[in-house]
């Protein structure tokens, strides 16, 4: 192990540093073309969601029923880009006549850009950090539909965000309860009444419906009320 860190200090390193200063403009280059694109918006939401749900599935088709009822409400969507939740979100967004945009990212599976997002409205990155500050900043509700690893990454950082004040007070939706109803018992349960990890109250800052009536008739409240703004 020592021998193999003193060779990596002797050779490779000098030319890791290298790389990642140049690395520095590819990140620029990402967080200009996101900025440009998504000014242009407006009000918008993310829809966030499992890439393997399929057509027919029930989770497809609310996530397109919502999708479509925001459009028709004049949010634009935001989505990963790709299939899944995320081509049914941008489904429902052309279904409604809104604004489709797809923030995807580079993958050595399971991504590609879906049919739905409008042509001036689809960005690639290679890098997720930069992704999710897009999906952050331009959004003014965010809704996470059932998923994976990457729904409960983006499901932690956005509730993380709201929690810490780091953005202004946003909505936040997860639905299905019958899928979301089990981690929110053990945050409650474990996280904040044995360990005391999270404050009381923490958890009334996200919202769990199963409808999209619920959705709806909740960020039509919530608008009422707040301004429309970017996040940050």
């Amino acid at each position: 192990m020592k021998e193999q860190l003193t060779n990596l200090k002797s050779r490779d390193w000098t030319e890791t540093r290298a790389h990642s200063s140049w690395q520095i403009f590819k990140i620029m280059a990402e967080f200009v073309q996101g900025f440009e694109t998504l000014a242009k918006i407006g009000p918008c939401v993310s829809i966030f969601g499992s890439a393997r749900t399929t057509p027919g599935h029930k989770y497809y088709d609310l996530a397109v029923e919502i999708a479509k009822r925001l459009a028709e409400n004049g949010f634009g969507i935001i989505s990963g880009g790709g299939p899944g939740i995320m081509e049914a979100a941008n489904k429902g967004a052309n279904q409604g006549h809104g604004r489709s945009v797809g923030l995807n990212i580079s993958l050595p599976f399971e991504q590609s850009n879906n049919p739905f997002i409008d042509r001036d409205m689809s960005i690639n990155f290679d890098y997720f950090f930069v992704r999710k500050v897009m999906f952050t900043k331009y959004s003014q509700a965010f809704i996470m539909m059932p998923g994976g690893w990457g729904t409960m990454d983006e499901f932690f950082e956005v509730s993380t965000l709201i929690q810490t004040r780091k953005f202004t007070q946003t909505p936040m939706i997860c639905v299905g309860s019958a899928y979301w109803g089990g981690l929110f018992k053990w945050m409650k349960e474990v996280m904040q009444e044995q360990e005391s990890n999270i404050s009381p109250g923490d958890l009334d800052m996200i919202k769990v419906f199963d409808t999209a009536d619920e959705v709806v008739a909740y960020m039509t409240e919530f608008y009422t009320h707040n301004k429309l703004q970017p996040n940050f």
